[in-house]
């Protein structure tokens, strides 16, 4: 008889959400300091900060960063995009500032584009992708608005633009020939990657068995404890793939496989060092958290690990919100006790509490602290 699988150690709710606040270092205060070295720092710790259009409060990639850098500058993500180039644009589970030290995960997924783009980018023609390319080569970096020459055509799309050569641009970005190489707002200013980046040729792409230890590394470091769902996120058919080499790792005592608790039986995994480091419960720290916030984007996740189930409300009709339009998660300590429908409104020069929601083991306890966590956050809004 083969002898019976070791069952599974279980970690403590508890332990599993402190150990995730400690990898998403937002268990203590200023963890990267301050000046514009710490944003890349951020972002290399996360992994990366998604980009949303959404502009009811400040733009997500500025409230992320400011969540984990108390004196965050906005113009310390331009300085690492357009100065530096320690981060660059691209698609994870959606747009993102990713670290530029990790472009080679992402050379095969711009190849995969170039050879099979997404239908989204079926209406580009040859003609229209030579374009921005011959004016950038020739001109230099440029934004959609500098392109006053197209014979504008019917959207197809409500987000779709008059001008073809919006969607050729996209379609060059995302096949890797251009790189945003500054950001104002959501306008975006497109240069050819190598002469922004420096390259005399491109450097090495990743193999698929890289990209996916890629991807399981990113999860261990930014979550701390990681199962197949939050590695995958939003791209469930790499599980097979990806499932392999965990078991690998936990054979090879690299990883631990475990259980935890009131997650029903879902495997999960850390390394070893991580659970002999669970931090000590006591955190205080008030965070008003973006709906796009790396621990809030993974609902099920964050229902597992703090029992509480966030609704996006932003596309859901008004009569059926519970939450309000744009919620924002209140973390107190190791709690989330609030979602607050927030709206900054920048003529009068203040922040609107449309809707205050008490969740969880939230209660007016924790009002003050909140409402002193209100007044940074207002500050922040507000300033330029």
């Amino acid at each position: 008889m083969s002898p019976a699988p070791h069952p599974r150690p279980t970690l403590s709710q508890d332990a599993a959400r402190r150990i995730w606040l400690g990898a998403q270092c937002l268990d203590r205060i200023a963890p990267f300091g301050a000046g514009p070295a710490a944003t890349p720092a951020a972002v290399a710790q996360l992994g990366y900060v998604q980009i949303d259009t959404i502009h009811v409060v400040e733009r997500c990639h500025h409230h992320i960063l400011w969540t984990r850098i108390p004196a965050y500058e906005r113009a310390d993500l331009h300085h690492a995009q357009s100065v530096d180039k320690t981060v660059f644009e691209y698609w994870t589970h959606a747009l993102a500032f990713v670290p530029t030290s990790d472009i080679g995960f992402f050379l095969p997924a711009m190849k995969r584009h170039r050879a099979a783009p997404a239908k989204w980018f079926g209406s580009v023609s040859k003609a229209d992708k030579r374009k921005v390319l011959d004016l950038i080569r020739e001109n230099g970096p440029l934004t959609i608005r500098d392109i006053d020459d197209d014979v504008l055509v019917d959207k197809d799309h409500a987000w779709a633009s008059r001008k073809p050569s919006k969607r050729a641009l996209q379609l060059a970005f995302y096949n890797g020939d251009l790189v945003v190489s500054a950001r104002a707002g959501m306008l975006k200013t497109y240069e050819l990657t190598d002469r922004h980046f420096g390259w005399e040729k491109l450097p090495r792409p990743a193999t698929a068995r890289q990209v996916l230890d890629y991807r399981i590394d990113r999860a261990l470091r930014s979550q701390g404890v990681a199962s197949l769902d939050s590695i995958c996120h939003l791209q469930p058919s790499l599980k097979p793939a990806i499932r392999p080499l965990l078991d690998a790792r936990v054979k090879r005592r690299q990883l631990v496989e475990l259980r935890i608790e009131g997650a029903g039986d879902a495997p999960h995994w850390a390394l070893p060092e991580t659970l002999d480091t669970v931090p000590e419960p006591g955190s205080t720290l008030v965070h008003i958290l973006s709906p796009f916030d790396p621990l809030v984007i993974q609902r099920k996740r964050l229902a597992q690990f703090f029992g509480y189930a966030h609704r996006f409300e932003a596309y859901v009709p008004r009569e059926k919100r519970v939450l309000g339009y744009f919620a924002l998660p209140v973390l107190v300590g190791d709690r989330i006790v609030a979602a607050l429908d927030l709206k900054t409104d920048r003529a009068a020069g203040k922040v609107l509490i449309q809707k205050w929601n008490w969740v969880g083991e939230g209660s007016s306890a924790d009002k003050p602290a909140i409402e002193e966590a209100l007044q940074r956050f207002e500050r922040f809004q507000l300033a330029r």
